[in-house]
């Protein structure tokens, strides 16, 4: 097996691979790498080849904050957590992060936590870091029931609150770029009310315009006559969708929504041949608990209430390996830890 380095976003190869790959993810698929190359980072990619074509890889963003460059691999690399090839391709990846000046390089592989080589990770110089980028535990429900079987394995609330938002005059139409103003309004909104960070406002607009036109990302818009309640944007790539943003004002929330927005987008995805909807995370602090095995349905308030809200669609809960670190520069990961919280905005 030989590595390639590429700078060029645009390889068919590699998404095929991508996509049937147990590993792969959307955060790795090139229309992603391209979407980042707007938003501020450099993409390079490198993938192990074989004769027969790609066999192992990862896509990295490298990107300069604040606190020196950082280079991040998001949901990769992809390769088995077991492969042989695992330490030459994480030191691959080394390699180049160093010699393009990072401060370290940051890996969140898609790997099931049980399944993390921990021990390898650590003889490669890697440790693992509680300053996560993307979501450890998330919900994932299995689209491969019919619909109305999908419905049955929701709480009775849940479908009770999508026909009572029909019957309350709620409708749902997908977006078209005019509307992303809209759609951002109620990001600030939502973020004002919940007290969370959202991205600038060109940034939903741009991941729309680098997926919708392949059909791989539909936005759905909520509204109450002619009044904008909700939107929810949903990714697809391989067989998995992806429930990346969603939004909505402080107004005629008893109509229910939200709920509606997340049925739409599962119909929407299972109709597209997705075989799985990911709700893009949950709480970790939730995912520990249940993997502790704690009785977590009484639970009320905070973040309780994003793992209710996501649990009622049904679905089970999954937890990723984590971030783990290899640092170049010590003094300077030091400091950038210790500003983390403005960082992290730089690097989502």
């Amino acid at each position: 097996m030989h590595f390639h380095l590429s700078t060029n976003a645009e390889n068919s190869d590699w998404d095929t691979f991508t996509a049937y790959s147990p590993w792969g993810h959307l955060l790795q698929s090139s229309s992603w790498g391209q979407f980042k190359s707007e938003t501020g980072w450099e993409m390079l990619r490198i993938a192990g080849r074989t004769d027969e074509g790609v066999a192992c890889g990862a896509q990295m963003l490298l990107r300069s904050t604040p606190g020196g460059a950082v280079a991040y691999v998001p949901r990769g690399p992809i390769v088995a957590p077991d492969a042989d090839v695992l330490s030459a391709l994480l030191e691959a990846l080394t390699d180049t992060a160093r010699d393009r000046g990072a401060v370290f390089l940051k890996i969140e592989p898609d790997w099931p936590d049980d399944a993390t080589p921990a021990g390898q990770l650590e003889a490669l110089g890697f440790q693992p870091s509680d300053q996560t980028i993307q979501p450890c535990s998330t919900i994932v429900l299995n689209l491969r029931p019919d619909e109305d079987d999908i419905l049955m394995g929701m709480k009775s609330k849940w479908r009770y609150n999508i026909r009572l938002a029909g019957r309350k005059d709620v409708q749902v139409r997908c977006a078209t770029e005019d509307d992303m103003p809209a759609f951002y309004n109620l990001m600030e909104t939502t973020s004002d009310r919940n007290e969370f960070a959202i991205h600038e406002r060109g940034y939903y607009a741009t991941a729309w315009q680098y997926f919708h036109p392949q059909g791989l990302a539909e936005l759905f818009l909520a509204y109450y006559a002619d009044e904008l309640l909700a939107g929810l944007m949903a990714f697809r790539f391989g067989d998995t969708a992806y429930y990346l943003y969603g939004a909505s004002s402080n107004q005629h929330r008893n109509r229910m929504p939200n709920h509606l927005l997340q049925w739409r987008a599962i119909q929407w995805a299972k109709q597209n041949g997705c075989t799985q909807y990911d709700f893009w995370g949950i709480p970790d602090a939730v995912g520990e608990a249940i993997a502790r095995g704690d009785d977590v349905e009484n639970k009320r308030g905070g973040m309780w209430g994003v793992y209710r809200f996501k649990r009622g669609f049904g679905g089970d809960v999954a937890r990723t390996a984590g971030a783990f670190d290899r640092v170049f520069k010590p003094a300077h990961y030091w400091v950038g830890t210790r500003v983390w919280p403005r960082v992290r905005q730089w690097v989502a």
